[in-house]
């Protein structure tokens, strides 16, 4: 039987139902993406783990104007990067950027985000109840910082948050391409800027490396799109789960020692999501009783991986002191997610509080917990897949780099 996607869901906190049939049923699903084109849907923990270290898929394809697809996005849609040279852009690119977003480095940077934080919640609650968390607290915090991070105006948030939600459109490729055009053109601007007048930020450290500018402008902007999107989500649906669990909320109250393994289960809760991370068999492979032949598309559920019984005991559960395995949220291996440490810290400087906003949201929910839901519903595919790889950016005249 062959499923189409996406999944129906009713609430982004539950597991869609089918997507659970499909994981009783096996690893390995044949399925049919949004746009109407072939994959295989892996739901398994072990097998996605396994699988996103796999050399054998990549995001590139040998023929990319005949390669599956998962959605229009340039982004996340189809195939990306240059085949004969994919895991050496890769390598390359995080080596590069690596020093730039090293745990240490994001630890600097935490008293800043905590001064963030507490500016943002002084405000909120100078509001006064009913509030709304998404446009008052989840949306401007990521964006301020990596805002500052990389050295961009935050007074230009509306026009890159434009440009960034049509990046994102996954229905139309037209409209995507056309806010990667203007995207990647702001990034030229902010790059010609800081070479004439540098400052101590992301963009104008790479500036002072060997590096071209068009280039430095395609990692900047597709770090500014990925950055501050998923960070969004992740706040709304940490929200949400205190909302919808105030005995966990509570507990998180009693023990903020808990914050820690609190984050981590934000970050395992499944949202809503577009289907998978897309890949594509580089050679024929075996998953499970599967054999995926060389050029197919492979999506590797996320959600379905985090919610594992076989792997997570009682994974529909929301569990702030839950042990055990690690998550699948930034990936794993080669892949794994450079933007991770900086996530966390944003979500673990805003749990601390947890007794004021989502208690007194809880007993107003109004307003606060659409915003809260809306949060978590703007970009699900990201937030399942934390930032965006570095390399799985193209520039505006349409050519693809990187390995990501």
């Amino acid at each position: 039987m062959t499923v189409q996607l996406p999944f129906e869901q009713d609430h982004p906190l539950d597991v869609a139902p089918l997507l659970r049939q499909l994981q009783q049923d096996g690893v390995v699903h044949r399925v049919r993406t949004a746009v109407g084109d072939l994959a295989w849907l892996v739901t398994g923990y072990e097998e996605v783990r396994g699988l996103l270290a796999d050399e054998r898929l990549g995001r590139s394809h040998p023929d990319p104007a005949r390669a599956a697809r998962q959605g229009e996005s340039v982004l996340s849609g189809g195939p990306m990067g240059n085949y004969d040279t994919e895991q050496a852009d890769n390598a390359r690119l995080r080596s590069l950027l690596q020093p730039h977003f090293s745990p240490r480095r994001m630890r600097a940077f935490r008293p800043r985000v905590n001064e963030l934080t507490t500016g943002l919640l002084n405000d909120l609650a100078g509001h006064g109840p009913p509030a709304d968390l998404h446009q008052m607290l989840a949306l401007p915090l990521p964006i301020q910082v990596i805002c500052e991070l990389l050295g961009v105006p935050y007074a230009d948030r509306e026009q890159f948050r434009a440009w960034s939600e049509a990046v994102g459109d996954v229905r139309d490729r037209t409209r995507s391409e056309q806010g990667m055009v203007e995207l990647f053109g702001y990034g030229q601007q902010l790059v010609a800027r800081k070479r004439e007048q540098p400052g101590d930020d992301f963009i104008s450290r790479l500036c002072a490396d060997d590096l071209g500018d068009d280039e430095i402008a395609m990692l900047s902007m597709g770090l500014l799109f990925a950055g501050h999107e998923t960070t969004v989500v992740a706040i709304g649906m940490g929200a949400l789960c205190l909302l919808a669990n105030p005995g966990q909320q509570q507990a998180l109250i009693n023990d903020p020692g808990r914050i820690t393994t609190a984050v981590e289960e934000i970050l395992r809760a499944p949202g809503r999501g577009g289907g998978g991370i897309p890949r594509y068999a580089r050679t024929d492979v075996q998953i499970g009783e599967v054999t995926v032949r060389a050029g197919e598309l492979v999506l590797l559920d996320i959600r379905a991986a985090n919610h594992d019984p076989a792997v997570f005991p009682g994974p529909d559960r929301f569990d702030v002191t839950r042990q055990g395995p690690a998550h699948l949220s930034f990936g794993h291996g080669g892949h794994y997610c450079l933007g991770a440490p900086l996530a966390r810290i944003e979500l673990g400087c805003l749990l601390p509080a947890a007794g004021a906003l989502p208690h007194d949201a809880a007993r107003r929910p109004g307003r606060a917990a659409a915003g809260a839901i809306r949060g978590a519903d703007r970009r699900p595919d990201q937030a399942a897949s934390g930032m965006v790889e570095p390399g799985k950016q193209r520039t505006a005249t349409g050519s693809r780099a990187g390995g990501g």
